[in-house]
């Protein structure tokens, strides 16, 4: 046997092994002693190899579940080893015959299915990078993404400085990187959350890429699925491969491949999600985020999709105007708002449920989920049939759920019973009634008693022996048991040629007969016969599954829209969110708009939140504005500045947003600045990550983009903030010319408003009252004079010692800077001498298509001509 495991285990050196022993996976050597200190569970031995005893530690078969989602959450990928023949066919082959086993499936981070393992909320994308020649002749990056649990498919292509953005939203459980890309993609890949599994050039050859992908989906061509580019086929192809590697045998139903194009989202890379916590905070909850605080939805996959479109808010205004057009529908219809989210809330999650059973790994449970969500859906499409003039997002929806496969949800009905159980192995989830063999057989094996007992009776009106018994021992089996006076006559005509003499005790004889070997035989196998019948009646319902995948994915992807609509339009009615109006202008106006998280976590308290206006727009149809707000600490700068950003995400999701007005010009890409924190495993200080994210901002914003800094140059000496914070708002105004808040206790900065046109002074307002200082958290055009930071520090209990030390010195260094006001230094600097960027250098043409070259991509041919175009070009 364990040279059987050591040949198992060699093949799939990078997984734990779950050998399969009985009613355990048991694991050995150094596996045993991972899983051991990850599981917490008892390390023992069993034999010895080389001279040395064997580690082991074993988990059972039926809480397999919990085990493998404890190491696959600490990093580990898992190979689980089956039995693949009866043990009784092993010994047929001798007595010490070691019992056929093999890998079924390799279970990594990114190839879950199983509920136990996922979380019901959230998506559990597989992605894959591959670099490549793109359309327009540069070299790009193709990203694909599959989401195992559910079969979504999507690619998309971005440039390198797009990538880290890419990733970040779509937030991947495991990450496919080819081998050589691996240490270049380091400070990308090491933003996310996400295992990195690096992956052979097999998987990621583009010569391969195309007629792998259209094997799989059994087309003769790719070209059905759009123009796709290189590098998208080749990561779509990855992904692909990646899959019938893992799951061997078993193939997962994928839709085919959408296509993203570029710019279809907005950018925000992954410290902006960070310092906004759109779907999670910083600690990683999902309590306390944007998405917490907005998800009203009734189904976990309306609750995916949420967090899908917060994550990546649109850009085409139109495409955002249809998703207004639907929630506006039902904020304006409370009644069916209501009916429609009662309805929602019987469905389950179909897409999964879909996926399992026709992947091969569902239960009688799933497929009584498809049943319900069916149902669901077919109420919903005659609910939703009933709106005049519905918009065209809703009569999608209700067209997509009049579609569904409405027969197979009452084929489920008619065949599933009311109580189910978990696996099918167990039986007894087919309705009794339904199949009239399988009711019989049912009764032979639940109701032998009953059988044996008639038998007995017709067998002893027949002779007429009233003591005549039907009896049962693991020796005989069932045998009929008379007196001996009686079984002598049992033994003579007419009764010899039914009654078999079997054995003889002292007072009493024993029998059997024709009838009643066949009734133990039929007992013995009723039990088997039945859920026998039953798996056949699964694996029938499973393949019209299979049939229906595609009609069910539709469906299962109209009820999440459904609940996401209903679900905003919910949130807007209670929270008194109001529809904004998005276009392709430059401006930004919100009007009372709040914070929605800070909002809903004062509501839960009974406190109120304090509304402000914001407004960036452009003037004359310039550059944006900047808005420079001072004031004090704990006065709520910070809050003031995320929830500009927060109602632009929420709009351009297609949600209505926390204002009593607003007035959104499309927001390309969003930049945030906000708190501080250290990267010491990557050698960072906190002021260098300050810098590093200002950097990114500084040299990427553009006249679209929406910037929210705060306090930028806090983190070093004070006049070297102040230098660095001063530089980074002339940069903004003069060459990003963005929209931006910017938040300082820098108060000498507002002197810049005098030469800079579009920057605006605005400050949070304080009341001083018997000494104390009061935060009326009310944002208005002005200036602060000071920062009451030694107010705040009081309220924070420092001692009254230092608290009174502090006061006498920052009299004494006012007084001083009193002596040489900021306006002096205003008049002599001159404005930022970057205000626009010097004339790019010629571009050398031999070192342009060099870089565009990628010498995996190219065939001997195409490198020999590569080469020849180059040296033509340096002789040019």
């Amino acid at each position: 046997m364990m040279a059987q495991y050591i040949e198992i285990k060699n093949a799939n050196p990078d997984s734990i092994l779950f050998y399969r022993m009985g009613d355990f996976y048991e694991m050995f050597f150094d596996d045993a002693e991972v899983a051991s200190r990850a599981l917490g569970i008892a390390l023992t031995k069993r034999g010895k190899h080389l001279g040395e005893d064997i580690p082991m530690c074993g988990v059972p078969v039926e809480r397999a579940d919990d085990y493998l989602q404890r190491l696959i959450q600490a990093g580990h990928r898992v190979a689980v080893c089956e039995q693949t023949e009866d043990p009784k066919e092993a010994k047929k082959r001798g007595a010490k015959s070691v019992v056929r086993r093999d890998v079924i499936r390799l279970v990594t981070p990114g190839t879950l299915t199983e509920d136990a393992l996922l979380e019901p909320r959230q998506a559990n994308l597989l992605v894959a990078i591959a670099r490549g020649r793109s359309a327009a002749g540069g070299m790009a990056f193709g990203i694909a993404s599959v989401d195992v649990s559910t079969g979504a498919f999507a690619v998309s292509e971005v440039a390198a400085e797009g990538l880290s953005a890419a990733l970040a939203r779509l937030d991947a459980a495991e990450i496919l990187v080819p081998d050589a890309l691996i240490e270049e993609l380091g400070p990308p890949l090491s933003e996310t959350r996400a295992a990195v599994t690096p992956v052979g050039r097999d998987l990621v050859d583009p010569a391969r890429a195309e007629a792998r992908l259209a094997a799989h989906f059994g087309v003769a061509t790719t070209e059905s699925f759009g123009a796709l580019t290189k590098p998208e086929l080749t990561a779509a192809s990855a992904i692909v491969g990646y899959l019938e590697r893992t799951q061997l045998a078993s193939r997962p139903p994928l839709s085919r491949p959408t296509r993203e194009g570029r710019g279809a989202v907005m950018e925000i890379d992954a410290a902006t999600r960070a310092n906004l916590e759109l779907v999670r905070r910083l600690s990683g909850e999902r309590e306390g985020s944007l998405l917490d605080a907005v998800d009203s939805c009734v189904t976990a996959g309306g609750s995916r999709l949420l967090a899908s479109r917060i994550a990546g808010p649109l850009l085409d205004p139109a495409a955002i105007a249809a998703r207004h057009d639907a929630v506006a529908a039902f904020v304006e219809a409370p009644d069916l708002r209501r009916s429609v989210r009662s309805a929602l809330s019987s469905a389950p999650d179909l897409a999964r449920a879909a996926q399992r059973v026709a992947f091969g790994r569902g239960g009688p449970r799933d497929l009584a989920a498809i049943r319900d969500a069916l149902a669901a859906a077919e109420a919903l499409a005659s609910r939703l049939g009933t709106i005049d003039d519905a918009p065209a997002e809703i009569a999608s929806i209700a067209a997509a759920l009049g579609a569904a496969d409405h027969a197979l949800a009452r084929e489920l009905a008619e065949t599933l019973a009311d109580e189910l159980p978990l696996l099918k192995r167990d039986g007894g989830f087919v309705r009794a009634g339904c199949d009239g063999e399988l009711d019989a057989t049912r009764a032979l094996r639940d109701e032998s008693r009953k059988v044996i007992a008639q038998l007995q009776q017709a067998y002893a009106e027949a002779t007429d022996v009233r003591t005549l018994r039907i009896k049962h021992n693991n020796v005989l089996g069932y045998f009929i048991e008379v007196p001996q006076a009686h079984g002598e006559r049992l033994v003579k005509p007419p009764h010899v040629e039914t009654f078999v003499h079997r054995q003889t005790m002292a007072g009493a004889m024993r029998f059997t007969t024709t009838d009643l070997g066949d009734l133990e035989r039929r007992i013995g196998e009723a039990a088997g016969a039945a859920l026998k019948l039953e798996l056949d009646a699964f694996e029938r319902l499973a393949a019209r599954v299979a049939e229906s995948w595609a009609s069910l994915a539709a469906c299962a992807a109209a009820l999440a829209a459904l609940d996401v609509t209903a679900a905003l339009a919910e949130v807007a009615v209670a929270k008194a969110y109001v529809r904004p109006h998005v276009d392709d202008s430059l401006d930004f106006r919100l009007e009372g708009a709040r914070h929605p998280v800070v909002e809903t976590a004062l509501r839960a308290s009974g406190k109120p939140f304090v509304p402000n206006d914001a407004d960036l727009s452009a003037p004359d149809g310039g550059g944006g504005l900047i808005q420079l707000v001072t004031g004090p600490n704990m006065g709520g700068k910070s809050t003031y500045l995320r929830q500009a950003a927060l109602c632009a995400v929420l709009a351009q999701a297609g949600a209505f947003v926390p204002a009593t007005a607003a007035h959104i010009g499309v927001v390309d890409r969003l930049f945030s600045r906000v708190g501080a924190a250290d990267d010491l495993a990557r050698g960072r200080s906190t002021f260098m990550v300050e810098m590093v994210e200002t950097a990114a901002i500084l040299n990427s914003a553009g006249p679209r983009s929406l910037v929210i800094l705060d306090e930028i140059g806090r983190g070093t000496a004070t006049f070297d903030g102040l230098s660095i914070a001063w530089a980074a708002i002339e940069h903004l105004h003069e060459v990003n010319r963005c929209r931006a808040l910017f938040a300082t206790h820098f108060h000498e900065l507002t002197a810049l408003a005098r030469r800079l046109p579009r920057l605006r002074n605005a400050t949070v307002r304080v009341a001083e009252w018997k000494g104390e200082v009061l935060f009326l958290h009310e944002v208005a055009a002005g200036i602060a004079d000071r920062s009451y930071g030694i107010q705040v520090a009081k309220l924070a209990g420092l001692p009254n010692s230092v608290v009174r030390r502090a006061k006498a010195v920052l009299d004494e260094l006012e007084a001083a800077d009193r002596a040489s006001p900021v306006e002096r230094m205003i008049d002599d600097l001159p404005l930022f001498a970057a205000a626009r960027k010097p004339p790019e250098p010629q571009a050398d043409a031999a070192v342009e298509a060099l870089d565009a070259i990628d010498p995996d991509a190219l065939t001997p041919r195409e490198a020999l001509e590569a080469l020849y175009r180059l040296k033509a070009l340096r002789k040019d």
